[in-house]
């Protein structure tokens, strides 16, 4: 029987205490043994509480007991979280988590612990919810160098960006029935400030190219720069907004990774990604592009991929799994601004001048069909560093990126 500690007793952590109940017995097939919740370590009280006999406070007790093998951090952040989880490997536990943040920020460190202790560290979890592609990167498309991934990492941005386009709310108002669904926290700038989806980018970037990208170096715009009158603009060219975390590997074997709004085409892979879904597109040089599409969020998704870590690592007690990358910097990481795309601007300017500026552009809308006179257009391929002067000299209200 593998004896488990859940440390964090809230949304993914309760979770993850009910599907191991719920599915015991499937669970206990496929992992060829029982699981026994042990502790639940909170610094809540939860008198009263069917799991009453398991909580504790005290995270040496978990350290200490030489019976807990598997330590599941549903904590959060970078502060207890990462003491926590180095002081559990050292004292030989494997440990599962859902905290992108964590894994963000010290993964290659703690992966680099795990593997000396041949331990596991696994955060199937940390990416996309439910949606399985930690494990697809590092075992099914193993046989492929990636060259590109990309894709919708928030489901609250992707909620208030479905409301905008299908029913022309503004962003405030999608952002505030996004809090009253439970979609978006009281302060939703982790999502719609693009922080989550870079954390997520960092973690994907870090595991397809072997190296850690770190949230630094990673340029991140949120959605809070989105109009209705960009929404529109985007529809009357054939496309959609979406926020996209992107990385891309460059011809001299960098990686530039951004988040950021893009405009992506209607009958391309993502553009029907409505909601709090998320999608991942892979692009291998072998296979080419694959997707990998479900709720990116949510108690019960969440807590499926951190019990699937768990099942794994009951599996691999003696022959630890393969996930790992090196420590990175800065000779790693390339300007993402030097990645060439064709824009889609909106300014307030002639068209004229537009094509002084920027050469030639094919027009969306004119001046005079706007409420606040601005133009709409897109542009030939060129890089933001390029671009950059030319947009401020076009007083530009906005820029987006074109996904090819």
């Amino acid at each position: 029987m593998v004896k488990i500690a859940i440390m964090g007793f809230g949304t993914v952590g309760s979770g993850v205490a009910e599907v191991l109940e719920t599915n015991a017995e499937r669970i206990q097939k496929n992992a060829a043994t029982p699981f026994d919740v042990k502790y639940i370590m909170d610094i809540r009280d939860f008198s009263g509480h069917r799991y009453e006999d398991k909580f504790i406070k005290d995270f040496s007790i978990i350290e200490n007991d030489p019976e807990v093998s598997v330590v599941v951090e549903t904590i959060g952040g970078t502060g207890l979280a990462y003491d926590f989880t180095k002081r559990a490997l050292l004292a030989g536990k494997s440990v599962v988590t859902s905290n992108k943040e964590l894994v963000a920020t010290h993964g290659s460190e703690l992966l680099a612990l795990a593997k000396e202790k041949n331990l596991n560290y696994l955060f199937e979890a940390s990416v996309g919810g439910g949606i399985p592609i930690i494990r697809p990167i590092s075992q099914c498309l193993a046989a492929n160098e990636i060259d590109e991934i990309y894709g919708i990492l928030n489901g609250t941005s992707n909620y208030v960006l479905t409301q905008m386009i299908q029913n022309g709310l503004t962003l405030d108002t999608a952002v505030k029935q996004a809090q009253e669904k439970g979609y978006a926290e009281a302060d939703p700038t982790a999502d719609i400030g693009g922080s989550d989806a870079c954390r997520k980018i960092c973690i994907l970037s870090s595991l397809s190219f072997g190296r850690h990208i770190y949230p630094q170096q990673v340029p991140t715009e949120g959605i809070t720069c989105v109009t209705l009158e960009d929404v529109n603009n985007a529809r009357n060219k054939g496309y959609k907004i979406k926020h996209l975390g992107r990385a891309v590997r460059m011809a001299d074997g960098k990686i530039a990774s951004y988040v950021s709004p893009h405009l992506v085409r209607c009958d391309g892979l993502l553009a029907n990604v409505e909601g709090v879904y998320n999608a991942i597109v892979v692009r291998g040089n072998a296979i080419g592009d694959v997707m990998f599409y479900g709720p990116g969020a949510g108690k019960l998704p969440t807590a499926s991929a951190v019990v699937a870590d768990i099942i794994d690592c009951a599996k691999h007690f003696t022959a630890r799994k393969h996930i790992d990358w090196k420590e990175g910097g800065d000779f790693i990481a390339a300007d993402p601004d030097e990645l060439e795309s064709c824009w889609y601007v909106r300014a307030a300017v002639t068209a004229a001048k537009a094509q002084e500026l920027l050469g030639e552009i094919q027009i969306i809308t004119s001046g005079e069909d706007t409420s606040d006179g601005c133009i709409a257009f897109t542009t030939a391929k060129m890089s933001l560093n390029k671009a950059r002067a030319k947009f401020e000299a076009l007083n530009t209200a906005s820029a987006f990126r074109l996904l090819d």
